[in-house]
């Protein structure tokens, strides 16, 4: 950085001088009032803090109930938190006793869809052993449920002597159930079946 030559510096100092002398009329002749002591500068500051602060019992006050109203908030979110756990803990066993009887549920349909298929598999092995002509006089007057339910299961070999010695209106229903329930069961058309 280049040094201002002594020329540069005697020209500042000049047209500073003629800015002060130039603003000088403009201030106040009372130049005393410009500059504040020290003394008076800290009873000033200390007036104009005090008009901004709140006395020390306020501020104590205001910090108890503020103590208070966090310690108030920390007990409800406290009971709240056990209250939560105790509902956990009480889903948790409801649960578990659900699951429970799902299990008992499941292994007695499960038995009991055991039984009747073991009761089905008799049945049908009882009708199979008899001649056609004694199995179909009987299912003739047997439920129309059980008929199909036991026909369905046969083999057709030997379901098949025994439908052609059914009554033919019973014969009819039978073969049209049979075929029918292998549908969905919007497209089922069981209209017009008749079992007399």
């Amino acid at each position: 950085m280049k040094r201002p030559s002594l020329l540069q510096v005697g020209l500042g100092a000049f047209a500073t001088a003629a800015i002060l002398r130039t603003a000088l009329p403009f201030v106040s002749e009372d130049i005393s009032g410009m500059f504040v002591s020290p003394a008076e500068a800290a009873d000033a500051e200390q007036t104009d803090g005090s008009s901004n602060c709140e006395p020390p019992e306020v501020l104590m006050r205001a910090i108890r109930e503020e103590r208070e109203l966090l310690a108030a908030q920390k007990e409800h979110a406290a009971a709240r938190e056990a209250e939560l756990a105790l509902l956990d803990e009480r889903l948790a066993a409801e649960t578990s006793r659900l699951d429970a009887l799902r299990e008992e549920l499941s292994g007695l349909l499960d038995q009991a869809e055991t039984a009747q298929n073991a009761d089905l598999d008799r049945l049908v092995a009882l009708y199979r052993n008899m001649k056609p002509e004694e199995a179909a006089l009987i299912m003739n007057d047997l439920d129309l449920e059980v008929s199909i339910l036991v026909l369905g299961t046969m083999p057709e070999r030997d379901a098949a002597p025994i439908m052609a010695r059914l009554s033919p209106v019973r014969a009819r229903a039978i073969s049209k159930i049979i075929l029918e329930r292998a549908q969905l069961p919007g497209d089922q058309d069981l209209s017009g079946i008749r079992i007399d």
